[in-house]
């Protein structure tokens, strides 16, 4: 099926997800919404979160996608089902890898570094309680004002490691042995938060299986472009331009209302 695969986020965050679909589904067309007018996400209420993501969803269906990726962890945990009960598309969300975390640990504690909406919501909240077992802590954090860093990149490295290691290092002096990103946007400083983690404290891969469920999907549900006709990547944003360095050069960039 020749259709675009629909992305959203409420910013640059999710690009870290299509960069590597785009790798891995090199034959699809995809359409990326960045709704950065009403960004972050992550301090809005739970209404708002479900409105903007409902929005975002009728756009994509509006531009034909064949399937909805929730490429923003606030979005997934507060409205991934409502999104559902709206679409008859196949609908993925974005989703801290609490699971995963739990398997690998061997100190028993675990850390989570996300958004206030994110660490508060019902499914994240769910999703710990599921699968925490009795003798296991998890430490989280919120990344206040993170997400708008990256965004604007209004802080300089120095600056974002100097927060990252005023955020990091309470949980580190916890004994966490792995650390779950519960946000898209902080894939893309990946680095900093490496050079502060110690080497015995690993990252939990939260993009991988999620690309990979993301293509079983669409073969599947048999919408998978097995085509070589031209693909097409086309970004849409809402408010000021996005920052062309978080993107491949062959994205196409344009403002969109909506």
């Amino acid at each position: 099926m020749k259709k675009p695969i629909g992305i959203f986020d409420s910013g640059v965050g999710g690009l870290s997800i299509l960069n590597r679909l785009k790798e891995l589904l090199p034959n699809e067309s995809f359409v990326y919404l960045a709704d950065n007018i009403n960004c972050p996400y992550g301090n809005k209420s739970k209404k708002e979160i479900i409105f903007f993501s409902l929005k975002n969803t009728s756009k994509l269906i509006e531009l034909n996608c064949k399937i909805i990726i929730v490429a923003c962890n606030t979005a997934t945990t507060n409205a991934i089902q409502k999104i559902r009960e709206r679409v008859s598309v196949p609908v993925i969300g974005i989703e801290p890898g609490i699971k995963p975390a739990i398997n690998y640990t061997k100190t028993k504690n675990i850390g989570v570094l996300a958004t206030e909406k994110t660490l508060s919501s019902k499914l994240f909240l769910e999703t710990s309680k599921e699968n925490k077992t009795h003798n296991i802590k998890i430490h989280e954090q919120i990344g206040y004002e993170l997400v708008n860093a990256i965004e604007k990149r209004s802080f300089s490295r120095s600056e974002l490691f100097s927060i990252l290691k005023s955020y990091l290092t309470p949980m580190i002096n916890k004994n966490i042995d792995c650390l779950v990103l519960g946000c898209t946007h902080y894939n893309f400083i990946i680095d900093i938060i490496e050079e502060i983690l110690p080497k015995n404290i690993i990252l939990i891969d939260t993009i991988t299986p999620v690309i990979k469920h993301i293509k079983n999907t669409l073969i599947s549900n048999e919408i998978i472009n097995n085509s070589n006709s031209k693909s097409y990547i086309h970004i849409f944003y809402n408010n000021n331009p996005l920052p062309k360095e978080y993107m491949k050069k062959d994205y196409v960039l344009n403002y969109l209302k909506f």
